[in-house]
């Protein structure tokens, strides 16, 4: 079957023009668009910061100044002529840019290969299964092609390191703010009897369970729920309820800090805190509090300007 070409078309207006613009192309019936716009992104990010310690630069100068309007058209007489249909009484400069119909959901899965991490996991895509794979490696099965972690990362890479270190097999694990789930699952394919995972986005118990599908975990071993256990009472005292050997927060500082002051409540007496996706410049700001809470950190990790700390009830 011949590869299918799209256009990407790009209209620039200024902010002020952009609710207008939308209404003009719904009205010439675009079904569909997206809307980049240097704004919202803002708002997006002042709404968000407890998620986030650091914005790249880059992104940040890529978003200044926008205000975009983005749809698709087939590349062939008649989407060139749906997109004069389209883009009629629209007096604004706008470009295309031609995709193929495997630029839509294939060939980012070039950039994804499997990829060590410390002595002994092997974080695989999913479609790479059955390839030959080092002796004495441990596999991660992942779909990297649901947004969350992959492990490529720093932060996600200084925690699976200090999981090989500090996984009991035979006891379970915690995973705060789990994403993907990687780490959790990692944790079970390292020999955790059971894991329980936390995110306060509920799409994340979705991909957290169908990754550990690829892996051949099912929910007999690994829960998932979505909520927040610094505001959410009954969730923490629900997780509170079992004291864990480990316990996993790979968030960022500003969550870990409050975090800490949970994060005995869920350990045995000798289990580890391993909190990572701390930018280094707030690696001390994250330890002290961490020691305020009565948890030694006993060892420091670093990679690329990211710190983990792994800690234990003083």
């Amino acid at each position: 079957m011949e590869d299918i070409k799209w256009l990407e078309v790009t209209v620039d207006t200024p902010r002020a023009g952009l609710e207008a613009l939308c209404a003009r192309l719904t009205g010439n019936g675009v079904n569909g668009f997206s809307i980049e716009d240097e704004e919202d992104f803002k708002q997006f990010l002042e709404q968000n910061r407890q998620y986030w310690d650091y914005v790249d630069e880059e992104l940040l100068e890529r978003m200044r100044g926008v205000c975009r309007v983005k749809f698709y058209v087939t590349d062939d007489a008649h989407g060139r002529a749906q997109l004069v249909q389209w883009m009629e009484g629209v007096d604004l400069p706008y470009s295309t840019a031609v995709l193929g119909e495997n630029d839509w959901a294939h060939s980012w899965q070039k950039y994804y290969k499997p990829m060590a991490v410390g002595e002994r996991l092997w974080i695989v895509p999913e479609w790479e299964r059955g390839q030959e794979m080092p002796q004495g490696k441990v596999p991660v099965y992942l779909n990297p092609g649901l947004t969350f972690g992959t492990g490529s990362h720093s932060s996600t890479r200084l925690c699976l390191m200090g999981l090989e270190e500090y996984t009991v097999p035979g006891q379970p694990v915690l995973d705060l703010g789990c994403g993907s789930g990687i780490l959790s699952i990692a944790a079970l394919n390292l020999g955790a009897s059971a894991a329980v995972a936390v995110d306060i986005d509920p799409k994340a118990a979705d991909v957290a369970y169908e990754n550990a599908a690829l892996n051949g975990i099912g929910k007999d071993r690994y829960t998932v729920r979505a909520g927040d256990v610094l505001s959410d009472k009954a969730l923490a005292a629900e997780l509170g309820r079992q004291r864990y050997p480990l316990v996993l927060a790979n968030i960022v500082a500003d969550v870990i800090i409050p975090l800490s002051a949970k994060a005995g409540d869920y350990l045995t007496e000798d289990g580890v805190f391993l909190c990572s996706g701390i930018i280094d410049t707030r690696a001390g700001e994250v330890q002290a509090a961490l020691e305020r809470n009565g948890l030694k950190v006993f060892r420091r990790r670093e990679e690329k300007g990211w710190v983990s700390l792994a800690a234990r009830k003083g």
